[in-house]
């Protein structure tokens, strides 16, 4: 990966190589930011951009034999961290036992979604986490002499999901990492993260992809089709995980449509019946399908509030969305929309601190049919 295959970021890119022409590098470096903005790509590229044997002021060369296995994500001294699940055949799973269905994922996505890998390493009702035997292993692999190259580089993607037990454990080396050692964590929720682990750690807020630059990115798509990058650019509005989920008119965003306006029909209605079938069918799609469909719920409600301001700047939606909105939005106004958000934002805490899903759907089903009739 290198920072030219980046959409964006010119900022982050450049305060980057300075880190590294200046010899400025921090042990232990945060990128933060929202889904879809290439935060992980583009900490994969800075790693590779140290250890370039052959780099350029602004990029590493591609081609060196660093440059070469870092691109098939094969580097010897180079370790992934992501979220992994307990299974009969890994009962105490790291990272290594899923780097193959990693590597796999990473190089045709390289802005991978949560759910999306949850889906390829577990059943519907499992959630990836961080186990304590990642801690361990990390300590391990760190403390080891690097194999070839100028930098070891711990890589962890979406600390947030570490169970305490890790994120405790990891401590002592994420403060102090053996020489040349660096951990580059890269989050989306980092209020989640445990205090000690923010305070050792060089953040970098990386903001949206910005529209203009996301449309030029979408105009070389192969599936841009006849779509018009620039419409998908605003209605994607910096995220470019999305972008292409509307260009691949995406299953699970339209799944997550077609129960979001059923739920609101039924709601409108105040059919108990309809609610209640409803709420058995959210109840069996499994946690990782009914946190993403949460998510949802929280973004369409917040599109539907703002097109009453009759701004198409300040609305991201799509054809199917502005269709339902055009008469549903009326209906989410300043009496509602926070309460609203509360019962969405409660549901997902909910479902994913393993909840019963029939009942968290249930109350929450009953509870919007009577807030979208205030």
């Amino acid at each position: 990966m290198q920072f030219k295959d980046i959409i964006g970021q010119s900022q982050a890119k450049e305060l980057l190589i300075q880190l590294a022409r200046e010899q400025r590098v921090p042990h232990a470096l945060m990128l933060i930011g929202p889904p879809g903005n290439g935060k992980l790509a583009l900490a994969l590229a800075f790693a590779q951009f140290l250890n370039c044997k052959s780099k350029t002021e602004t990029d590493s060369c591609g081609v060196c034999g660093s440059c070469v296995k870092y691109r098939k994500l094969i580097h010897p001294d180079l370790h992934f961290t992501f979220p992994v699940i307990k299974t009969q055949a890994f009962s105490k799973p790291t990272s290594t036992d899923y780097i193959g269905k990693w590597r796999e994922y990473f190089l045709a996505n390289p802005y991978p979604v949560f759910e999306r890998w949850n889906q390829i390493i577990a059943e519907e009702n499992k959630q990836g986490m961080i186990y304590v035997e990642e801690a361990s292993e990390i300590i391990q692999k760190l403390n080891k002499k690097a194999y070839e190259a100028d930098y070891k580089v711990s890589l962890i993607w979406l600390p947030e999901t570490m169970n305490a037990t890790c994120a405790n454990k990891i401590l002592k080396i994420l403060e102090e990492p053996p020489a040349n050692t660096i951990f580059i964590l890269v989050t989306e929720e980092e209020q989640r993260l445990l205090s000690t682990i923010r305070s050792r750690c060089q953040t970098i807020r990386l903001p949206k992809i910005e529209e203009k630059i996301l449309a030029e990115a979408l105009f070389r798509h192969p599936s841009l089709g006849e779509n018009d990058p620039l419409v998908m650019a605003r209605i994607a509005n910096g995220n470019f995980i999305l972008a292409e989920e509307l260009l691949l008119e995406d299953e699970i965003r339209k799944y997550n449509h077609r129960q979001y306006t059923s739920l609101m029909r039924s709601g409108y209605k105040r059919n108990l019946a309809e609610l209640l079938d409803w709420s058995d069918e959210l109840s069996a799609i499994g946690r990782v399908r009914q946190l993403s469909f949460l998510r949802y719920c929280s973004q369409f409600t917040r599109e539907n509030f703002m097109s009453n301001f009759r701004e198409p700047a300040l609305v991201t939606m799509d054809e199917n969305e502005e269709k339902f909105a055009a008469k549903f939005a009326p209906f989410i106004q300043e009496k509602n929309v926070v309460l609203l958000f509360a019962e969405f934002e409660k549901s997902l805490k909910d479902i994913a601190s393993n909840g019963n899903a029939k009942a968290v759907f249930t109350d929450m089903a009953i509870k919007v049919s009577k807030l979208i009739r205030l």
